[in-house]
């Protein structure tokens, strides 16, 4: 890969999953100096060159249908950015991708990049609780999701199913800091986005160079995930679809509130098994201690037994 002379993004949001990306998306995607490719996640960085085969419950109509995978289509999804001044796009799988820092790198090393960190203990059962929410994860016990979860990795199942693989962030970001000036990335926690919305996207404005000063609707948290209560309605409103992957960039504000809101009340949030909890506290501590030194935040509180 070589830099590429077309149309191209200069901002990225490269992750993590499951950690409030697509609420920051959406926050930041009614700013109107912000620019984002109608493709939610094009992928294109993880996937680049080749045709997507992974073998999990739904991957050909999710990850295998909907990558980006050849330059020309991925240059096209920023034909429409003409005089706005931050254009980007937001592929959660960027952090995790092995490959992905150093493409990015290549072809827009003058990027910059933005991560949303979640306690990964929260982030593995959070993607459990989305892919029962979204009817692709055959198993109700996340203990035996996560014991399955090696044997998942070697029959090629995508990057989403990888619970707890996903969660060791700081040999993910590493990538990213061997590459990039500190200056080009920005890491945030989804608590910070919890605790003050307005003031990470004022913040995030800063760094993107647009106006720090305009209120985006921060009301509404986007793509949570949960046990279904009634499945017929949760079926309808999380099916997949050509026509909702079109119909999402152009939705009103309000519409997409309104179907939100609708999706997320029809779920329920189990507690997470406290042995599960101690389990995967004890796998990740030692990345948890480097990552506090790496993106200089006290995180002793993810190590807690207890949420």
């Amino acid at each position: 890969m070589t830099v590429a002379t077309g149309p191209m993004p200069n901002f990225l949001i490269i992750g993590a999953a499951r950690t409030g990306t697509s609420s920051l998306y959406e926050y930041m995607r009614q700013h109107p100096d912000i620019y984002f490719s109608p493709v939610k996640e094009p992928m294109y960085f993880a996937m680049e060159g080749k045709k997507p085969d992974f073998r999990g419950p739904g991957d050909d109509l999710e990850i295998n249908r909907k990558s980006v995978t050849d330059l020309a289509a991925y240059q096209a999804l920023f034909a429409g950015a003409q005089g706005k001044k931050a254009v980007g796009e937001a592929s959660a799988n960027y952090l995790y991708s092995d490959v992905a820092a150093a493409r990015i790198h290549e072809a827009v090393p003058d990027a910059r990049l933005i991560a949303v960190l979640r306690n990964p203990v929260e982030r593995a059962y959070s993607s459990f609780l989305y892919m029962i929410r979204d009817r692709r994860e055959p198993l109700r016990d996340f203990g035996e999701a996560l014991a399955q979860e090696p044997q998942r990795i070697r029959d090629h199942w995508e990057h989403i199913w990888h619970y707890a693989a996903m969660g060791f962030y700081h040999q993910q970001l590493q990538r990213y800091y061997e590459r990039f000036d500190k200056s080009r990335i920005r890491v945030y926690l989804n608590e910070d986005m919890k605790k003050d919305a307005p003031g990470l996207l004022k913040d995030v404005f800063g760094f993107l160079d647009v106006d720090d000063g305009y209120a985006p609707d921060t009301s509404v948290t986007y793509n949570e995930g949960g046990v279904p209560k009634r499945k017929m309605l949760n079926a309808l409103l999380t099916r997949p679809s050509i026509f909702k992957r079109l119909l999402r960039p152009l939705m009103p504000a309000a519409a997409m509130k309104l179907y939100t809101k609708v999706k997320h009340s029809n779920l329920d949030k189990p507690p997470l098994d406290p042995e599960v909890r101690a389990r995967l506290v004890a796998l990740y501590r030692d990345d948890v201690l480097k990552l506090q030194d790496l993106i200089g935040r006290d995180l002793s509180h993810w190590l807690a037994d207890k949420p």
